[in-house]
């Protein structure tokens, strides 16, 4: 059985969601609130930090607009998907992948009034002060890769001939 491309949209969003709610209850039973737990000395940890902000932290203390901003980006994705490389396999992943994420990301906005952050990469030399890449978590990754892959398929796309159906504009 061949899955249509909303299907498959929709197993890979749902897959990511699974994932990024099912890794942020882990943070919160495992971790208290700002606790942090060292994996790799020097490099890892896994925190619980709560970002009512974007990405880096931009807009901190907007969880309300940026909560509307998600919802307003889920539906125009869902309405524009087809606008973007859906007919190539790895599109499908991709917008799937951004659904997923921008979906958990916004269960977090609603339901804790701010995202759970996990997962926090940083160098620390000896003596040093600490340097961090800000924290993240599952949705946010998956985001990112779905906007990457994006780019990257429509490099790979410009150079495909038009469709025959297409009206090529005459000079």
């Amino acid at each position: 059985m061949r899955l249509s491309a909303n299907w498959q949209i929709g197993l890979v969003a749902a897959t990511v969601y699974a994932a990024d709610q099912l890794t942020k209850l882990a943070v919160l039973r495992l971790l208290s609130y700002s606790d942090q737990r060292i994996v790799v000395d020097g490099f890892f940890k896994f925190v619980h930090w709560g970002n009512t902000g974007a990405a880096f932290s931009m807009f901190y203390g907007n969880n309300g607009v940026l909560a509307f901003v998600s919802l307003a980006a889920l539906v125009a994705l869902l309405f524009t998907r087809r606008h973007f490389e859906i007919d190539h396999p790895l599109g499908r992943v991709a917008i799937g992948l951004i659904l997923g994420g921008i979906l958990g990301n916004l269960t977090d906005r609603i339901h804790l009034r701010h995202v759970t952050d996990f997962l926090y990469f940083y160098l620390q030399p000896r003596g040093g002060t600490e340097i961090g890449f800000p924290a993240f978590n599952v949705a946010d990754s998956a985001i990112c890769f779905g906007v990457g892959l994006l780019f990257l398929l429509s490099f790979t796309n410009d150079k495909r001939p038009a469709r025959p159906d297409m009206k090529t504009p005459v000079a």
